[in-house]
């Protein structure tokens, strides 16, 4: 009898292991006792993390695509759902509320089954929600962890950079067409991508790289204003808390702050911080930096550029960057039926638009169309921001 061959993984199948083993390399780097610690005080303990992930694809898929009967409906429930809370508006819960990490394991083990058992009856949108929906926490659990004291996860040390930090002259962008969203039936995109359309924006100037560390200083210097939540000041010198060690601070790497950091700082300089259709019309054909989980930390601003026709550097990639532009609809927008609340819920007037990419985002979520948002005192995330100037 011939010899049986494997067959060949589908794309998708591959995506999934391949978010899978984002995730996992995650939890993997952790000393075991730090899953029951909380290193963003808004956020859960991170034993929740391990078990929302694969509760999250038991819900949407198994028990939703495939009305799969629950086989430990506590933990559905239990690991169901994140939290974005208020300010002041912390969990309470003790490390003993929560289940052991064998426990936790072992559901998301037998999760993992049913979700392959069933995968070849998946819709494929469903599946490219829980793949991305993974892709996602990918990157929001690096930040929860960079908070971490290093000695309770492994990793590779930072690379030291000692640059100044570049001229940043502003480039002029003419007017034009920005093109926002994207067309229905043209591959996977979340509710808020859709529907595409077209806005004219009159001539603008942006700065060319992201505002770095050397300039946001300057700021710091002159007007007394906080630092970001990235930085040490050790006896009056300057370090960066980098997700696997400190090192004295980089210039010419971006500045990442909150949203209200950002618009001050424009505001600083005589400027603002761009709208999301300004960004766009800056970002035509950028090519990714320093993205796709290439790498922990950032690198300057000015190095490998991706510039964009206009000649922006870095618009995709190297940090997410903040708009000025509160989180809504576009018209046309329909919530997924079997994810009603993924992005409605953040239609509040609380939320702003950010755009391109950090270092941990993966390549999936480098599209032009994909929107990120957060609370602009949020200031936990990779995101950095450039200014805009009127003309």
């Amino acid at each position: 009898m011939p010899m049986e061959t494997c067959k060949p993984m589908s794309p998708l199948a591959a995506r999934l292991d391949a978010a899978r083993a984002q995730t996992d390399l995650l939890f993997d780097s952790l000393d075991p006792k730090a899953l029951y610690q909380r290193p963003v005080v808004d956020r859960h303990r991170l034993i929740f993390y391990l078990g929302h992930l694969e509760a999250f694809d038991w819900n949407l898929v198994c028990r939703g695509a495939l009305a799969e009967p629950s086989f430990h409906e506590s933990s559905d429930k239990l690991f169901a759902f994140g939290i974005d809370p208020e300010p002041n508006g912390a969990p309470a819960d003790q490390p003993s509320d929560w289940p052991s990490e064998k426990e936790v394991r072992g559901y998301g083990a037998r999760t993992r089954q049913a979700f392959d058992d069933g995968l070849a009856r998946v819709p494929e949108q469903i599946l490219q929600v829980a793949i991305e929906h993974r892709l996602m926490h990918a990157e929001t659990l690096a930040y929860l962890f960079h908070g971490l004291p290093y000695e309770v996860k492994r990793g590779p040390a930072p690379v030291v950079s000692a640059g100044a930090a570049p001229e940043n002259p502003a480039v002029e962008i003419p007017a034009g067409t920005a093109v926002l969203g994207r067309p229905r039936g043209d591959g996977f995109g979340w509710d808020n991508e859709f529907d595409q359309h077209s806005v004219e924006v009159p001539a603008f100037q942006i700065s060319r790289y992201k505002i770095s560390n050397g300039e946001y200083l300057e700021c710091i210097r002159e007007t007394g204003a906080p630092a970001p939540h990235f930085w040490q000041d050790r006896d009056r010198h300057w370090f960066l808390r980098g997700m696997f060690g400190e090192i004295p601070l980089p210039l010419d790497w971006p500045v990442y702050v909150t949203q209200s950091e950002a618009a001050a700082y424009a505001t600083w300089r005589g400027g603002s911080l761009p709208t999301e259709v300004q960004f766009h019309r800056a970002a035509e054909d950028a090519a990714p930096v320093n993205a796709n989980f290439e790498r922990w930390d950032p690198v300057p601003v000015n190095s490998s550029d991706g510039r964009s026709r206009h000649g922006v550097a870095q618009l995709v990639g190297n940090g997410w960057e903040w708009t000025s532009t509160v989180f809504g609809p576009f018209p046309g927008f329909e919530p997924f039926p079997f994810y009603p609340g993924y992005s409605a819920n953040f239609f509040d007037g609380n939320h702003f638009v950010m755009k391109g990419g950090s270092p941990r985002t993966a390549a999936s979520m480098l599209r032009p169309s994909f929107r990120n948002w957060f609370r602009p005192d949020y200031r936990y995330v990779y995101a950095g921001f450039r200014i805009v100037y009127g003309i």
